[in-house]
């Protein structure tokens, strides 16, 4: 008789590499919002050209996605950061109890380092600081930053897992 293995609540196999996914995403997004508050100033300056598609500039978003559901106020930025916790919590432990594959791992840290990068904003600055605008025959896309960027990453990679690999294993498996 097998004794059955007893599943983690914070912590599985494929753990370390979605935390560690998740720990890259908010070093490199605060880092590179840091770069761009303390050194470039881009609140000061307005707005860097880089190329013809892309401009560098300053946006404090106190709402969600593409600033919808705006809260201004210290309360407000408050529950969003408590809410993006939540997210992150629930997705560690998604990651630890029922991921077997390396792309779904890695998608949920990237997701998860996202959500932690602009909670962060969130607190300490009351808002989420984005700077990065791309734009080509006259079509200016969203201003974004490198949280919002891994976290489209992180959908795209559970999409792809979701609709693509695991429907070709399950016709692949007896």
């Amino acid at each position: 008789m097998q004794v059955a293995q007893q599943k983690q609540w914070l912590w599985g196999p494929l753990s370390p590499l979605g935390v560690g996914c998740a720990l890259a995403t908010v070093v490199l997004d605060q880092g590179f919002k840091w770069w761009m508050l303390a050194v470039v100033r881009i609140q000061d300056v307005g707005h860097v050209v880089v190329t013809p598609f892309l401009n560098l500039k300053y946006l404090k978003n106190t709402g969600i996605s593409y600033g919808l559901l705006p809260l201004d106020s210290q309360l407000g930025q408050w529950l969003w950061a408590a809410f993006a916790a939540v997210a992150v919590v629930a997705m560690a432990v998604w990651l630890a109890r029922g991921v077997t594959e390396k792309l779904v791992a890695a998608s949920l840290g990237l997701i998860m380092g996202g959500a932690a990068g602009n909670g962060i904003d969130r607190l300490v600055l009351g808002g989420v600081a984005d700077f990065i605008e791309f734009h080509a025959f006259g079509f200016y896309w969203y201003v974004f930053n490198i949280a919002d960027a891994a976290i489209v990453a992180g959908l795209c990679g559970l999409l792809y897992e979701s609709l693509g690999l695991s429907r070709n294993r399950a016709a692949k498996s007896p």
